[in-house]
């Protein structure tokens, strides 16, 4: 019994290292094909770097070296406009690009998505913060002959009437210096600072504080505004300059004396208990 016992788990050790012998040369050629395969496909699909968004970009928001990644890319289905090592996205000394639509996480940086270097995605992207937007009627008279410039500064003037009884305030027609040193933004649709001719404008846009914003508003409801450019190295401030009628024709203003009122002349009755002043005539 033991022989045969002996002879038994003698055959079943064997049995067992012939099936791990063969599980490993299975498992062995099941990786070896499975390489090769993978390598077959790396061979059958070319791929090409490009710049991928590592981060969801919003309009406005500048492309910095930060939020993008190189990623491998299916030759076969490459967009259009990308940029990889051929087409750098990122060159020394150049301004950062503006993203001018929204660009998700992991999706290829196109050149229709981002501006030329130094560029921006419109009139929010010149904002600075806490400035607002706003529109002033113009025409050649009042827009300096179509002279004006995207990035231009500007006085603005306020003429209208103003009616008033007090000797101490202007009356008439009345101009008024009310902001001083406005930056334009854009003329009419117009937002590109390189023009090469003179533009009749119907509106400019100029960015202002919501303070300064109120008060243009209200200025151009109640007169017209009028536009004066300023020099572009000119970082003078103008004092409060407020010119009517009289002071632009040189006369002076008369102060009206009010009329002297006559006292009566009377004499006092005494009639019992009461005192009654009776008029009489005037001797002087």
């Amino acid at each position: 019994m033991r022989l045969v016992f002996g002879l038994v788990l003698i055959a079943g050790i064997g049995l067992a290292g012939f099936a791990v012998y063969m599980a490993q040369n299975y498992i062995g050629a099941y990786e070896t094909a499975l390489q090769q395969e993978r390598a077959k496909n790396v061979e059958a699909i070319p791929t090409q770097q490009i710049y991928v968004a590592n981060r969801a970009i919003g309009y406005g928001e500048p492309v910095t070296a930060e939020d993008v990644v190189l990623a491998d890319w299916p030759k076969e289905i490459l967009p259009e406009g990308t940029f990889g090592e051929e087409t750098p996205l990122f060159q020394p000394g150049d301004e950062p690009r503006v993203a001018v639509r929204p660009i998700e996480k992991f999706e290829a940086v196109m050149a229709v998505k981002v501006s030329e270097p130094g560029g921006d995605a419109g009139l929010t992207s010149r904002l600075d913060r806490g400035q607002r937007a706003f529109a002033i009627k113009v025409d050649v008279a009042t827009g300096v002959s179509g002279f004006l410039r995207p990035g231009d500064r500007v006085d603005v003037y306020w003429t209208g009437r103003i009616g008033s009884n007090d000797p101490n305030l202007p009356s008439g027609d009345v101009t008024k210096l009310i902001e001083t040193g406005v930056r334009l933004i854009a003329i009419d649709q117009m937002a590109e600072t390189e023009l090469n001719s003179a533009t009749i404008a119907r509106t400019v846009t100029v960015a202002a504080s919501p303070q300064q914003v109120a008060a243009l508003a209200q200025a151009q409801s109640t007169g017209n505004l009028s536009l004066s450019l300023m020099g572009h190295n000119d970082d003078t401030v103008a004092e409060a300059i407020e010119v009517d009628q009289r002071s632009l024709l040189g006369l002076a203003r008369v102060e009206q004396k009010a009329p002297e009122t006559i006292q009566p002349c009377v004499t006092r009755v005494r009639r019992g208990s009461e005192v009654v002043e009776i008029p009489i005539p005037c001797t002087n």
